[in-house]
């Protein structure tokens, strides 16, 4: 026989079901509610804490060294003139001294189309103009009608400004098309583009070579810095970063300075490669905000933007952080510097929230900024008496007075680091073109 059951069993057991899932329910609404809540309460806690960590810092005190605005370099034979690296000088202020007559309005000289991106500018030695794209194609043009001299393609990929002397051109690759060595140095012949020498490196490299009593000196994304020998490729010091090293190394004072994307900016021996100093950048919460960055060193700081939405001022010689002003966004780009009439030492850049800055050299302190309604990505060059920068956004170019702010040029073309000059034009780098304009 069969148990007997309760009369009332199967009845109660569904009740007292129902009652114990409203209780399950009732405790996870409040454990959800108290979820939220802690949520909320670390992301407030977060956000106040990342506020607090990358905001602007001054040091109204800090050490400022006066010094001299550069100027125009002596009158050269028109086969000598040459701007050889990327942002010009080697401390990388990215001022060219010009004439007041080298102004807007401009008139198109000649133009120079392609297919593939332009991300960096070009460089000059005498007659000739070198573009390296984003493809890998290096091209030679005479500067003064825009027809091409040789074309090489030197990789599948490239994103750097190419570095000359007098006979030799220098470049560096992304990707070689190669899986074991996919970054490359190469050396070619300025006059026929044929193939002098180059090294093929372990990672890629996107930093524009720096040149100096023949030496080669670029970064690389393992975070290898490389000093090379000019004339054959021979490696004669290295030195290694936390974090992939994109800019160009910036040279002053007998000292490469660099930021890398472990968020550390470095100061190393030009001659030995060895660390005098390093300095962090105190950046996101969640890591440390990465140098993109190529540095400007003038009035003994060291100036470069980062990832973290700030703009950086360290002393030069110690790696002590003299200010850091928030933007809000992104700053990729690199500083121009020079002392403006008026305005006095001033620091030039734009950021990913579209605004472009002139800042005080010794405060960090808005002197003038500009709205150009979209992201700015590359950095700027100031010749003369006015500053130039692409709008990455909007495709434009724009040119302002470097004292004022006021917009006395504008081009429908340009994304990145958008002219040169040889004191008579000057060279703007669009999308896919090069422009040679000259006052009207």
């Amino acid at each position: 026989m069969s148990p007997r059951r309760s009369r009332h069993g199967s009845r109660r057991r569904p009740v007292f079901s129902r009652h114990r899932a409203r209780l399950t329910r009732r405790r996870l609404l409040l454990l959800a509610g108290g979820a939220v809540l802690l949520l909320a309460a670390l992301a407030l806690a977060g956000y106040l804490y990342e506020r607090h960590r990358t905001g602007s810092v001054y040091h109204p005190h800090a050490r400022f060294v006066p010094e001299q605005t550069p100027t125009a370099p002596p009158k050269q034979p028109e086969d000598r003139f040459s701007w050889p690296i990327y942002g010009y000088d080697k401390d990388h202020t990215r001022f060219f001294p010009a004439s007041s007559a080298l102004r807007p309005p401009f008139k198109e000289v000649w133009q120079h189309g392609g297919n593939a991106l332009l991300e960096f500018p070009p460089v000059i030695y005498g007659p000739r103009i070198f573009q390296l794209a984003d493809d890998g194609l290096l091209t030679a043009l005479n500067r003064h009608t825009g027809k091409v001299l040789w074309q090489h393609r030197i990789g599948l990929l490239s994103a750097s400004s190419p570095a000359v002397t007098a006979n030799t051109v220098y470049a560096t690759v992304l990707s070689s098309g190669h899986p074991r060595v996919p970054g490359r140095i190469v050396a070619l012949n300025s006059a026929t583009g044929q193939i002098r020498w180059f090294r093929s490196l372990p990672s890629p490299s996107e930093s524009s070579p720096l040149i100096d009593h023949g030496h080669i000196f670029f970064g690389s994304q393992s975070g290898l810095v490389y000093a090379v020998d000019d004339s054959n490729g021979h490696v004669i010091w290295t030195y290694r970063a936390d974090g992939a090293v994109k800019a160009s190394p910036t040279l002053s004072g007998g000292l490469l300075y660099f930021g890398d994307y472990s968020g550390h900016v470095q100061a190393v021996s030009e001659q030995t490669g060895r660390l005098v100093w390093r300095s962090s950048s105190e950046g996101a919460l969640l890591g440390s905000g990465t140098f993109y960055s190529t540095a400007a060193v003038f009035y003994g700081r060291v100036f470069l933007g980062n990832t973290d939405g700030r703009i950086y001022a360290y002393d030069a010689s110690t790696g002590h952080l003299d200010w850091a002003v928030q933007t809000g966004a992104y700053v990729y780009a690199s500083p121009a510097v020079t002392n403006a009439p008026g305005i006095g030492p001033t620091v030039y850049l734009g950021s990913y929230n579209g605004t472009f800055y002139a800042l005080n050299a010794r405060s960090g302190h808005v002197s003038w900024s500009f709205d150009a309604h979209g992201r700015i990505s590359g950095s700027a060059t100031i010749v003369g008496n006015i500053v130039y920068f692409a709008d990455l956004g909007q495709h434009r170019t724009y040119g302002l007075g470097i004292s004022t702010g006021k917009r006395v040029f504008e081009k429908g073309t340009g994304s990145f680091d958008p002219v040169i000059s040889d004191g008579r034009d000057i060279y703007l780098t669009g999308y896919s073109g090069l422009f040679d304009l000259t006052p009207r």
